[in-house]
């Protein structure tokens, strides 16, 4: 399955630098995965697509103020993206200079204090407060929200509040599941009167979520780790769902990959169709996966050749997701982080549906990595 299948054409003008005006403001492009048609709306008509039953699966992590700026000793600038934090006082961070820091020397940071470089771990940098001090309050005291690479422009104060999700309550990712920053309170309470049953889990997401598809087949791609939490209360209410025959609606990508990480687990684990999981995940799924506990599933547009579009793919079908594609760079609809989004339902058809470099191996794409 080559790379290239999921690669299209993106003017720069569609990619949004700003948010929409208001959360729900922005527009939906709807997918209907039995017969492929496409319906332009808007996110606040949501409600007219759920129904009372559905359980919506929301990503309640939370993203830190993880970009930090400094100079190294020598003079050179350095800027620091904490990863994650692995201990009360430190942090494994990428760390972007014109060279790359040497264990144990000092970073000096630009509002005061300094970290001392205690290793390096692959492609991330042990950081550890000189002092000893908490790193947690260094990053609200001194850091930025981590905008993504294609926002071509500093933060700013309300990238503070818009780059969260309104439910946000784990602290510990590094980018937003940004499907979610078209919620808020007013059309979180409509759904619920309608009778939409909402539950949470936790992806703290990692920069890895930005890092391009290396491989020219895809299937030799390996995904990054990040930290997942699918508690028993999820768990029970998505399994009742799926035993009643009612619809598990998930919310970005995020989510998806929570859902269907547990839902693998208990299959491998003879636990029934979902069960409780906490841990690290690194599925990733691809043209040809049998989706196992997702029947819809709410995104925003994703890069060119990105894992996100072929986790779309998998879902909605190859020949779908790119028409749907095609037709939103047509009608002008915003890309990324603060864009547009999309609802989509499953096409039963969809692993069948493969890119035109894997049809002439029928076993190609039919699995998801491992956890």
């Amino acid at each position: 399955m080559l790379l290239s299948d999921f690669d299209f054409e993106l003017p720069k003008e569609l990619i949004a630098a700003y948010p929409s005006e208001e959360r729900t403001s922005c527009r939906m492009l709807c997918v209907d995965g039995t017969d492929g048609h496409l319906e332009d709306r808007h996110f606040y008509e949501l409600p007219d697509y759920l129904r009372a039953g559905d359980v919506l699966v929301l990503n309640d992590t939370k993203v830190m103020r993880a970009r930090l700026y400094g100079k190294k000793e020598t003079g050179g600038a350095v800027e620091i993206l904490v990863e994650r934090l692995s201990g009360a006082d430190r942090a494994l961070c990428h760390v972007r200079a014109s060279k790359s820091p040497k264990s144990g020397s000092s970073l000096i940071l630009d509002g005061g204090g300094s970290l001392q470089v205690l290793e390096r771990q692959g492609e991330l940098f042990l950081l550890a407060t000189t002092d000893g001090s908490d790193f947690y309050p260094l990053m609200e005291s001194q850091g930025h929200i981590p905008l993504p690479p294609y926002i071509d422009r500093p933060d700013e104060p309300a990238d503070a509040e818009r780059y969260q999700t309104v439910y946000a309550r784990d602290l510990g990712a590094v980018a937003a599941p940004t499907a979610g920053l078209h919620f808020d309170e007013a059309m979180l309470a409509r759904l619920k009167a309608q009778g939409v049953e909402i539950q949470y889990v936790t992806l703290h997401v990692g920069a890895g979520t930005f890092e391009p598809v290396r491989t020219r087949d895809v299937t030799l791609h390996h995904m990054h780790q990040e930290r997942m939490v699918l508690g028993e209360q999820c768990a029970q209410a998505v399994a009742r769902a799926r035993a009643a025959g009612r619809r598990v609606v998930a919310v970005g990508t995020t989510a998806v990959r929570c859902l269907e990480s547990a839902a693998q687990h208990a299959q491998q684990e003879g636990l029934g169709p979902i069960s409780p999981y906490a841990g690290e995940t690194g599925i990733f799924i691809y043209p040809g996966y049998r989706y196992l506990a997702v029947d819809a599933l709410i995104t925003n547009f994703h890069l060119p050749q990105s894992t996100l579009i072929m986790l779309v793919a998998a879902f909605c079908g190859y020949e779908r997701t790119m028409r749907a594609y095609a037709h939103a760079v047509a009608a002008g609809y915003h890309f990324f982080s603060y864009g547009d989004c999309m609802f989509l339902t499953q096409n039963p058809q969809a692993s069948a549906d493969l890119p035109p470099s894997a049809c002439a191996d029928a076993n190609t794409g039919a699995r998801a990595h491992e956890l």
